[in-house]
């Protein structure tokens, strides 16, 4: 790859993710690119550049961009959010929506599996009402990671990595080398394709929203626009949940810090967005 080259890569992935792409990590590009060059029928990274220069054709940019995209996600990764949401988040709303749905946004949701561990919490149904309706939706800038979601299929290293034996065996079914989630979860959640540096106000109101190690990937100007677009989304006391090494804090007031619950943050009562 020339300079000419990665600066490219650079800048489309900000352009039309906030993805924020460091240029000296060559490996890391050449990593993910490289994949892409193949299922293309390229014969180099240098050849895919130059083929998107002359054409231009946007299915091309876009799965450069997602190829770009860091995957990385696991089931009930980093255990305290989820712990918080069943024995905290989930009764508690439960107990103030009363028959109202209780929706739960999944932002930046990979190949699925935060979202369809939200959904076996929600199956367990610890601490909530009788009759509480808990509705659950996976969002991802990327179509390749949502059609994986969607078919529910992992593999045995994607089961074993942070999913406790007793769920496996209770909600997923042997497929060859791979498992697969029984139809009841699988039909909890509900996929879209969504650009979190878009425009959100179409996106409805939502009580929990998970957006979990996608601010950091991002570039440091956008993150308030999407955290923003976050708060939007969010009714009065709707919560936010991010990575344990993300915060809202300094890039916007929209937001209060949950004492005691890392992570965790609700909409700021005195925030008012902007016209």
């Amino acid at each position: 790859m020339s300079p000419d080259d990665i600066k490219l890569i650079v800048a489309l992935c900000r352009q039309r993710a906030g993805l924020n792409v460091d240029p000296t990590r060559t490996y890391l590009i050449e990593s993910r690119l490289g994949p892409l060059a193949r299922r293309e029928s390229y014969g180099s990274i240098s050849e895919l550049i130059a083929g998107l220069r002359a054409r231009r054709e946007e299915p091309l940019i876009w799965a450069l961009v997602e190829a770009m995209c860091s995957n990385e996600t696991a089931f009930f990764r980093d255990r305290t959010p989820f712990q918080q949401f069943r024995d905290d988040i989930l009764p508690t709303l439960s107990r103030m929506r009363g028959p109202e749905p209780i929706r739960i946004w999944s932002a930046g949701c990979s190949t699925g599996q935060e979202a369809y561990s939200l959904a076996m919490i929600a199956e367990a149904g610890v601490g909530l009402e009788a009759g509480a309706k808990v509705e659950i939706y996976g969002a991802d800038i990327s179509e390749r990671c949502l059609e994986k979601a969607q078919s529910g299929l992992y593999n045995q290293f994607e089961v074993q990595r942070g999913l406790p034996i007793r769920m496996l065996v209770d909600h997923f079914d042997k497929v060859e080398d791979s498992w697969r989630l029984s139809p009841r979860i699988r039909g909890r959640v509900r996929w879209r394709r969504i650009n979190l540096i878009g425009d959100l106000s179409g996106v409805g109101q939502f009580d929990v929203i998970f957006c979990r190690n996608v601010l950091s990937m991002m570039d440091e100007s956008i993150r308030p626009r999407v955290l923003e677009g976050l708060a939007a989304a969010l009714p009065a006391d709707g919560f936010l949940v991010l990575g344990k090494d993300e915060t809202p804090l300094g890039l916007t007031d929209a937001y209060r810090p949950i004492t005691g619950r890392e992570g965790l943050y609700a909409r700021n009562p005195a925030y008012r967005a902007a016209a």
